[in-house]
């Protein structure tokens, strides 16, 4: 049988296994123009978190009783559309379930010949190119500059700190544990790391890590940590807000140090970054990705977690940190 996921409940706080049902299905038939999609790789993704609210956000809340969807690569096992032939490779926002019938619209094939297809989740999707295109328009790094990224074993600042390296920057990290912090510094090359659980000062340890000052924070997570970085930032500094998955689960507005007179003595710019403003970027980006993944520039890290049925377990385990680089779910 066929299965699907839906939002059972809306979460209060923090997610929990019991705000997902499964549901069996009928087995999927396609008409002329249709093609039957088997789901092999669905995107957990910490932004999933704030559709769940049923508040108006950029993206359309989920609804109670319905599927979830996240960005997901699918196989074309049976087809009547000529653009999508049986065994093409697809991603897409899909719904999360094992099987699924669509029309190809918004649909974008994928060639398993240049990476591995779960690569297009990560590094040549939307996680890569949110690391790049936001680099590229609002970081605009210039070599011998520091860039600071938290998240730096993440999905998107895995990707960010390499970036920076290619770039000339000094490049710090920010991370949740000893072995994050070897991992970025011994395979990625950053030139340090901070362990933000075992610092009780982050504002004394990014100073330490970043004796000339933050010309470039990028953002993942918020809160205290931002806090802690705007201490530090040079003048002319750019701040990214990409992420803020400190305050993701919070019931309500935390409150923390207002950053308008640190923005204003430093003349620095911080912007917000939504992926979906910059579509028309998509290709070129994808393209320079590509090129530094060809070339052992750019390396990636997945943390993938098997079976469908630990698809929710996996989307609460991005809470805890529990992933290094991208988190899938292999079905």
């Amino acid at each position: 049988m066929n299965q699907q996921i839906t939002l059972k409940s809306r979460p209060e706080g923090r997610p929990d296994e019991n705000n997902f049902e499964f549901q069996e299905l009928e087995d999927p038939q396609i008409k002329n123009g249709e093609i039957l999609l088997k789901t092999e790789y669905i995107s957990v993704d910490p932004y999933l978190r704030g559709r769940m609210r049923d508040e108006k956000s950029y993206i359309e809340p989920f609804k109670v009783g319905e599927p979830l969807e996240s960005m997901i690569v699918a196989k074309v096992t049976a087809s009547q559309n000529s653009d999508f032939p049986e065994d093409t490779y697809v991603i897409g926002m899909l719904n999360w379930k094992k099987e699924q019938v669509h029309t190809g619209k918004d649909l974008k094939k994928i060639d398993p010949s240049l990476a591995p297809v779960s690569a297009y989740l990560g590094v040549l999707g939307l996680t890569g190119l949110t690391a790049y295109i936001a680099l590229d328009k609002i970081g605009q790094l210039k070599e011998g500059e520091t860039l600071l990224v938290s998240g730096a074993a993440g999905a998107v600042g895995s990707v960010v700190g390499q970036i920076g390296k290619i770039k000339g920057c000094r490049v710090i990290g920010i991370a949740g544990s000893d072995e994050k912090i070897e991992h970025i510094t011994s395979s990625f090359n950053l030139d340090g790391g901070i362990n933000y659980k075992t610092t009780s000062d982050m504002k004394k340890a990014i100073k330490e890590h970043c004796p000339n000052g933050v010309d470039v924070y990028f953002d993942n997570v918020g809160g205290q940590i931002l806090d802690a970085a705007l201490q530090n930032i040079n003048k002319h500094a750019r701040i990214i807000n990409c992420g803020a998955i400190s305050i993701y689960n919070s019931t309500e507005v935390p409150m923390g140090p207002r950053p308008e007179g640190i923005l204003i003595k430093k003349s620095a710019l911080m912007q917000g970054f939504l992926i979906r403003n910059h579509t028309e970027d998509y290709n070129s980006a994808i393209s320079q990705l590509a090129e530094w993944l060809k070339a052992g520039k750019l390396k990636y890290d997945e943390t993938v977690v098997e079976g469908f049925e630990n698809t929710p377990k996996a989307f609460i385990d991005l809470f805890d940190g529990k992933n290094t680089g991208k988190m899938l779910v292999k079905v």
